[in-house]
């Protein structure tokens, strides 16, 4: 069931759904996938969060709205955005607004303040980001009183659980949510305010279906984030330099982005048509697909002709976890789903992506576009 592009395609061809924070990384792909699927595409973000960012390559504005018009051109496809509304999640009445002008069917919420590093200098905002700017969306819906049927998927992480920093352990949807940072902590609240929402104010309204996707690291061509490792590798492959890895040692669960997009996407369809699809789901990779930092850097350096890196492991560093796994079994068993890429095809791509991009943001596009198509093969 999980891997039938065709199914997907079916489903959200003509579908309006709506995105927040689709100017980020993530967000920028799911527009590219939904658009290929013929889906009017909604977004509500702030500004695109970096510079250089794949959201500006693809759909931006001056020489960067020249290259989405080649891209269109070589690709065949249209690859647009129906309707973008730049503005803060926190904003309730301008994202009441667009919500209620767009009646999505879906909604997918990714819209957050997502790296732990900045939540330690700027915890209120991150809070309010993270934890209000999910009350301000559901808030909306509950006072929507449309009749047609909604499919809501609120992203979150796998740091929302309570980690016991054990090497043999992957955690189950069912244990406790208590992320240790402001990051981590602000995303497990945003779970508990979709679980109060869902409780208090959806439980009888079957018109509006609600689930949660708890997905880990993602990495791709595109993401130019800071305190990012994938980024950071590729910033110093393009400038010929060594990158420093100040945790070489912390181990994650890596993935391609294409991954979870395609299971937030399967979830969002499946409840749409049976409500009982509906729940708080991990994303993430196989075991094999742990890999500490070190390990993710020697993987790019194969692929990488010239990269090499360095270890600053740093002393006085702000906590971050330094081992989380997930179990995904539930998801392989409820979705009939295996990940299509391991870690390595996952390296590759990232740095087949970041080669195109030497050439110019048409290549990059153009590679983009072809990595999806390779991925969807087959299905």
């Amino acid at each position: 069931m999980m891997n039938n592009y065709k199914k997907l395609e079916n489903f959200y061809k003509g579908k309006r759904v709506l995105l927040t924070g689709h100017t980020g990384f993530k967000g920028t792909y799911l527009s590219v996938i939904l658009s290929h699927m013929g889906a009017e595409v909604y977004g509500y973000a702030l500004p695109a969060p970096t510079e250089p960012s794949l959201f500006e390559i693809l759909f931006g504005e001056g020489s960067s709205k020249e290259s989405a018009e080649d891209l269109r051109m070589a690709s065949q496809k249209d690859i647009k955005i129906s309707g973008s509304c730049i503005g803060d999640i926190r904003d309730f009445e301008k994202l009441k607004g667009f919500l209620l002008e767009v009646r999505p069917d879906v909604v997918i919420h990714m819209a957050a303040q997502p790296i732990v590093r900045e939540s330690y200098r700027t915890p209120r905002e991150t809070f309010e980001t993270n934890v209000m700017g999910t009350v301000n969306l559901l808030e909306v819906l509950r006072n929507d009183n449309d009749s047609r049927m909604i499919s809501f998927l609120n992203v979150t992480t796998d740091k929302v659980y309570e980690n016991r920093e054990m090497a043999d352990y992957a955690y189950k949807e069912d244990d406790k949510l208590d992320g240790y940072d402001p990051y981590s902590n602000s995303k497990s609240c945003s779970e508990l305010v979709t679980h109060s929402y869902r409780n208090s104010f959806f439980k009888d309204r079957d018109n509006v279906r609600i689930s949660t996707a708890r997905a880990g690291n993602v990495i791709g061509g595109g993401d130019f984030a800071k305190d990012r490792l994938i980024p950071d590798c590729m910033r110093a492959y393009m400038l010929n330099q060594k990158v420093e890895v100040r945790n070489p040692l912390s181990t994650r669960p890596f993935q391609h982005v294409f991954e979870p997009l395609f299971v937030y996407l399967t979830i969002a369809m499946e409840q749409a048509l049976d409500p009982e699809m509906a729940g708080y789901y991990n994303v993430g990779p196989d075991e094999c697909d742990c890999v500490n930092a070190g390990e993710l850097c020697d993987l790019f350096k194969k692929h990488a002709r010239g990269f090499d890196w360095v270890n600053r492991a740093e002393t006085d560093a702000p906590h971050e976890a330094s081992f989380l796994r997930l179990d995904n079994r539930l998801i392989k068993e409820t979705f009939d789903w295996e990940p299509k890429w391991h870690i390595g095809e996952a390296v590759h791509a990232s740095v087949a992506f970041c080669e195109a991009l030497m050439h110019g943001n048409v290549a990059a596009g153009e590679e983009l576009l072809s990595q999806l198509k390779e991925y969807t093969e087959n299905d």
